[in-house]
């Protein structure tokens, strides 16, 4: 794997080459002082992977991760001194598209091995998601016996890089009163989305919450994947979580959708955002076939234009949306399929 390294310390690019090239199979493409010089070297040599930095001179980590993925998109994962500290900024680099976040490991000759072996696994995860977003194969519904949940019309949304801050756009403008459940795999690591709940909840008036499993949904409820499992709806109406592969990207969105099939009727809205690769499109085209009124989000506001375009590719929208437009069609979508009123 080629790496490029974005940092403006000496002491922080040089502790990092260390550690990749220190590494067997991993090679230091480029580094760069600060954001500017950044898109530069990717322009020259796209890398499998950037380890960005957040606070630099000139052009900080927000602004290269936009830059960067809105011409020559690549993973990135940001590399900082604090992501606790720095929480929302970090959400801000994820909504420009990259695709996860970790400490810088502490920068001295005797750095923690763990810390070390930590960066390491992330870069690996985070270069995997983005060479491929591979869709799990349908699974068998049978023998999920147990109760029926009487469910609430259902809305879904699927995301990859450049989510987050699409995801915050959208629930903004969503009533607190909305009589659906919207159900959100978003690709995230399973350290970061708690706190992605969290950031989320803070952008709207609708609760926001990591999905348990065996829950039921409920109306006028948010539920986020966990990172690092799947998530799907059983065909008994009750949410659930299992836990994925270590080779295996997750959550996977194409699981997700699929397992939506049996509650079709009971889908107001199906759509794919932002995001790299082609998870999400398989599912969004069988759901469209059973009658699920579907979208995707257009490429003039999409961070990564991947996933709608993969969506597009085979069919799988019944319309292109600007992410200014989405909020209003599903509070349209929900009120065709619910009679009540939703106040806008």
């Amino acid at each position: 794997m080629r790496v490029g390294i974005v940092n403006d310390s000496v002491l922080a690019r040089e502790a990092l080459r260390r550690i990749v090239e220190g590494h067997g199979g991993h090679q230091v493409a480029w580094m760069a002082a600060d954001g500017l010089e950044a898109q530069v070297c990717a322009l020259r040599e796209r890398p499998d992977l950037i380890l960005m930095d957040l606070f630099m001179p000139l052009c900080d980590g927000v602004e290269a991760t936009r830059a960067i993925m809105a011409s020559h998109p690549c993973p990135i994962l940001v590399v900082t001194a604090s992501v606790e500290a720095h929480v929302d900024r970090v959400f801000e680099a994820m909504g420009a598209g990259a695709l996860d976040a970790i400490d810088t490991p502490l920068i001295d000759d005797h750095y923690e091995r763990h810390e070390v072996d930590a960066l390491l696994r992330k870069m690996d995860a985070v270069a995997r998601l983005g060479r491929t977003r591979l869709g799990a194969a349908s699974e068998a519904r049978a023998g999920e016996g147990g109760r029926c949940c009487a469910l609430p019309p259902l809305l879904a949304l699927g995301a990859s890089a450049g989510g987050p801050t699409a995801l915050a756009a959208i629930l903004a403008r969503l009533p607190a009163d909305l009589p659906a459940a919207l159900l959100v795999v978003q690709h995230v690591d399973a350290g970061f989305a708690p706190g992605l709940a969290r950031w989320l909840a803070r952008q709207t008036a609708l609760p926001v919450q990591l999905a348990k499993d065996g829950i039921a949904p409920c109306s006028g409820r948010v539920y986020l994947a966990p990172g690092g499992a799947h998530l799907r709806l059983d065909t008994g109406g009750c949410l659930r979580v299992e836990t994925a592969a270590p080779d295996q990207p997750s959550p996977s969105v194409d699981r997700f959708l699929r397992s939506l099939l049996p509650h079709a009727a009971q889908v107001a809205a199906a759509g794919l955002l932002t995001g790299m690769g082609r998870d999400g499109a398989a599912g969004l085209l069988e759901l469209r076939r059973c009658g699920v009124t579907t979208f995707v989000q257009d490429q003039a506001t999409a961070t990564v234009y991947g996933m709608p375009k993969a969506a597009l590719e085979v069919g799988a929208a019944d319309a292109v949306l600007p992410l200014s437009a989405i909020a209003e069609h599903l509070v349209e979508r929900v009120r065709r399929h619910h009679p009540l009123e939703v106040r806008a």
